[in-house]
């Protein structure tokens, strides 16, 4: 027994002290201020151990800096690292022509400190499913990508690449069609689907193991899809309408045909009435569903008449094609009338001021921006920047909107174990700010290096990126003319 012990003393001595000092990572971040987004607060001088695309310790920058060794060091004195960026909802679309003008749109999410992001459809559905595995294998540059492949909708509806839906074995070969695919969640959309399948396709998403994400047919109450099983409600708008206190006889007024879809909006735009609209937020938060207000692109269509968007630096980064695409929303837009365009004003202004209240209600916001295709000057990247302001503006403390942004996205998908905060086991996600969110959430601007998937990418790389998708536009521009 001493023999043994003798004999193993002297390996212990030569594997001191530089064996034993300090372990080995990837990355270390030293001196940060760590924003714990789900408290609200901040801890600081911490340090941030990375390894491959794992968090694998936090703490006290000077036992951090004992404790551990690594190639590439960042110093984040004076500044502020949050979780990655989530953005849960945007769109890729515009036909099989528009496929290398949307796959250029990928860098301009990692630019801006966006980690994830979830698709909710358009009409290339297969290209998306394939970027989502070439981004998971590190062939694809772009963040994580959640996608729901082809929506469900009715039969000839107005939005293309979609699964039409005209029967129950319509909807079986549907979902069984999205099973096969592997999607993400389910979106289901309004334009020609009856109510009936809405609802048939919320409960058979579900029944699937699936969530469930949409817009809610005009002849149903939210309550009905929320009844089905919706999980996310797509749009504030749909929020709204659940707060208006005769949401129901206008619904079955819709579905009798008694009156069109104009009067109906008209009748709904008569006003939220706050215990009908806190009453079915609470019921939203207690099953669990969540709204994804999507208010900046509202907020743009809305007020057109004030700034056409012309002018926009950011255009810089959206192709030629695809800003082809914004012209029929402009276009419907320039040829309101003053009333109308009152009108428009009135609704944006009444439609934001339910979100408030759906944060006091404890209802989860998920911060999305409906960016991509179509949707005019609603811009991938910098458009979740502006919907976090927005959601300030409206009455969300930078505290709420930041979580909407970083802990919302993994809470619905169920993966808040692995992502939404730093520390130890967390996917290694991250945004290092100049400035505090918590107090002026315009600071999720000032980006100084972003961490996707354990890769960094310093201020210079992120600059790389951005002039990588102007080049390319510059480069289809000159072709187009």
């Amino acid at each position: 027994m001493n023999l043994t012990v003798l004999t193993a003393f002297p390996l212990l001595l030569a594997l001191t002290p530089a064996a034993l000092a300090a372990e080995q990572a990837d990355l270390i971040i030293r001196h940060a201020t760590v924003v714990d987004v789900e408290h609200a607060t901040t801890r600081a001088d911490q340090a941030v151990v990375v390894r491959g695309g794992d968090i694998v310790a936090v703490g006290d920058d000077r036992v951090i800096a004992r404790d551990w060794n690594a190639p590439r060091r960042i110093d984040g004195k004076g500044r502020f690292l949050i979780p990655g960026l989530w953005d849960m909802h945007v769109h890729f679309g515009g036909g099989p022509e528009l496929i290398e003008e949307n796959k250029a749109l990928l860098p301009l999410y990692i630019a801006h400190g966006i980690t994830t992001i979830r698709d909710c459809s358009g009409d290339l559905p297969e290209q998306v499913l394939q970027w989502r595995g070439e981004i998971a294998n590190g062939s694809l540059e772009g963040p994580q990508l959640f996608s729901s492949g082809a929506k469900i909708e009715g039969i000839k509806p107005v939005w293309k690449g979609t699964l039409e839906v005209g029967s129950q074995a319509d909807l079986d070969a549907a979902l069984a069609r999205l099973k096969t695919d592997h999607v993400d969640f389910v979106k289901i959309t309004d334009s020609t689907l009856t109510p009936e399948l809405f609802l048939a396709a919320v409960r058979g998403a579900r029944a699937n193991g699936l969530r469930a994400s949409g817009h809610i047919p005009m002849a149903l109450t939210v309550q009905q899809a929320v009844d089905a099983g919706i999980s996310s409600i797509e749009h504030l708008d749909y929020a709204y309408k659940a707060g208006v206190k005769d949401e129901a006889s206008i619904a079955a007024d819709f579905a009798a045909k008694r009156i069109d879809r104009a009067e109906a909006n008209r009748r709904l735009d008569a006003g939220v009435d706050r215990d009908t609209a806190m009453a079915a937020y609470r019921g939203f938060a207690t099953k669990g569903v969540y709204v994804t207000p999507t208010l900046n692109g509202g907020r743009i269509l809305d007020f057109l008449d004030q700034d056409d968007h012309a002018q926009d630096p950011y255009l810089a980064y959206i192709g030629p094609r695809l800003q082809a695409t914004y012209a029929w929303r402009v276009e419907r837009a320039a040829k309101a009338s003053p009333a109308q365009i009152d009108a428009r004003h009135r609704n944006y202004q009444q439609v934001a001021a339910v979100l408030p209240m759906l944060q006091q209600a404890g209802v989860t916001i998920m911060a999305g921006t409906d960016a991509g295709f179509l949707n005019s000057f609603n811009y991938p990247g910098i458009g979740l920047h502006d919907e976090l302001g927005l959601f300030v503006k409206e009455g969300l403390t930078p505290a709420q909107a930041l979580s909407s942004a970083t802990r919302a996205g993994p809470s619905w998908f169920g993966t808040l174990d692995r992502y939404g905060g730093i520390a130890e086991g967390k996917a290694a996600d991250l945004v290092l700010l100049d400035a505090n969110p918590l107090q002026d959430i315009q600071a999720t601007r000032a980006i100084r290096a972003v961490v996707l998937r354990g890769h960094v990418y310093d201020r210079k790389a992120l600059d790389a990126l951005l002039a990588q998708t102007r080049a390319k536009v510059a480069a289809w521009q000159a072709a187009a003319q």
